[in-house]
């Protein structure tokens, strides 16, 4: 948990604490079922592809000691990233997490690679496979158990919000695909004496590398800093606005510092009538609740004043939305504050636009023709959390 995360949990400390333990538990068992199971299924696919002359029941074991390599991977990185804050991570250590399922990513690029590179001598240089009905019985095996590895580890993964174990989960499925074909290319062996072995590997590898591919990708992303997911930011905005003194919320910004552990700031708008006491407890209830029910941490909470005095005032906010509006990738006005001869507003214009600054200033061009005496301050926004 982060500094802030140990004070709010003050109001409700162990079952926080509680969660992120069980959550480190589940993964790291999971990931023990995957590597006892990976490692079986690899010894019996290694003897029946040495047995057999199988290049291809080969490399599916070899893909098997590979996955194995990997629920390792994503202990040690479950377990290093609940290590504490310190002063120099402020924020924890979540983040490990992406990093492991990036070497994960990248393993699995090794090992098809080469897997690839064997395949491909094979072809060259080819040998003739032969199977015994006991060998092609304890591959089916295998797929089954792959089938039913994969669907738990990956429902397992989205249950606990891991990006480890559901790329381990969806890469199982892969292996029972993988080894489906295996089977299929024997079948067809030993029905045809076409032998598929050699060509079958190099695909193999090519889905193998692929597999890894999209890993590492997707763990980038979420480097990089990607979109919040909307399901979050829209359950977030249900429990803020759930606050009667709360008349809208805007500017969410959520930044990821490891699976559920989500830091995030927001606006708030308020009657301009209320004062400072009443704002400030609206605040702490507000932080306390998003904790409680979204697991997000809310850093900060800032404050739109909204005119309820002034009828004008009234008349001229809904102008101004409408001439927004109006104009082609404006998503969203808000943060009114109309005083005397001087208006303030912000306008969220969408990423698709050409030139986002160019919109703005056609905005604000048609709201002083429309209000001629009245200073114009139009900001440019974005909407970094997508909750329509």
């Amino acid at each position: 948990m982060n500094n802030l995360e140990e004070r709010i949990v003050e109001a409700q400390p162990q079952s926080a604490i509680d969660s992120i333990q069980k959550r480190n538990r589940i993964i790291v068992k999971t990931s023990i079922y995957g590597i006892i199971a990976n490692v079986l299924l690899a010894l019996m696919k290694a003897i029946i592809g040495i047995t057999s002359n199988s290049i291809a029941i080969l490399l599916d074991a070899v893909n098997n000691i590979t996955d194995a390599g990997s629920s390792i991977v994503t202990i040690v990185g479950t377990r290093l990233a609940a290590k504490k804050p310190d002063k120099k991570h402020p924020w924890g250590h979540g983040r490990i997490e992406y990093l492991s399922a990036m070497i994960l990513g990248a393993l699995v690029i090794s090992a098809g690679a080469s897997s690839l590179i064997e395949a491909i001598h094979k072809i060259i240089t080819p040998d003739t496979p032969s199977y015994t009905s006991t060998s092609l019985i304890i591959v089916g095996v295998c797929v089954l158990v792959k089938i039913v590895l994969g669907r738990y580890t990956i429902s397992i993964g989205e249950k606990v919000n891991a990006e480890t174990l559901v790329n381990s989960g969806k890469d199982a499925s892969m292996d029972a695909v993988i080894s489906s074909t295996t089977l299929i290319a024997a079948l067809i062996f030993i029905f045809t004496g076409v032998s598929l072995e050699a060509w079958l590997g190099c695909l193999i590898s090519v889905m193998i590398v692929k597999a890894g591919v999209d890993m590492l990708l997707g763990t980038i992303s979420e480097l990089l800093g990607q979109r919040a997911n909307s399901d979050v930011a829209r359950e977030v905005k249900k429990t803020v606005e759930s606050f009667p003194q709360v008349h809208g919320v805007y500017d969410m910004v959520f930044h990821d510092y490891g699976p559920n552990r989500v830091n995030g700031s927001l606006h708030i708008e308020v009657d301009d009538t209320m004062m400072a006491p009443e704002i400030s407890d609206l605040i702490r209830r507000i932080t306390l609740k998003v904790y409680s029910v979204n697991q997000v941490a809310l850093t900060a909470i800032g404050i739109y004043s909204m005119n309820t005095q002034d009828d004008l005032a009234i008349e001229i906010r809904d102008e101004i939305n409408k001439i927004a509006m109006s104009h082609e990738h404006v998503l969203q006005v808000h943060g009114f504050y109309i005083k005397p001869n001087s208006v303030q507003f912000d306008v969220i214009i969408d990423f698709d636009a050409k030139d986002r600054a160019e919109v703005l200033q056609a905005v604000v061009k048609e709201v002083k023709q429309k209000l001629p005496g009245y200073y114009i301050q139009a900001f440019l926004d974005a909407d970094y959390s997508f909750t329509e």
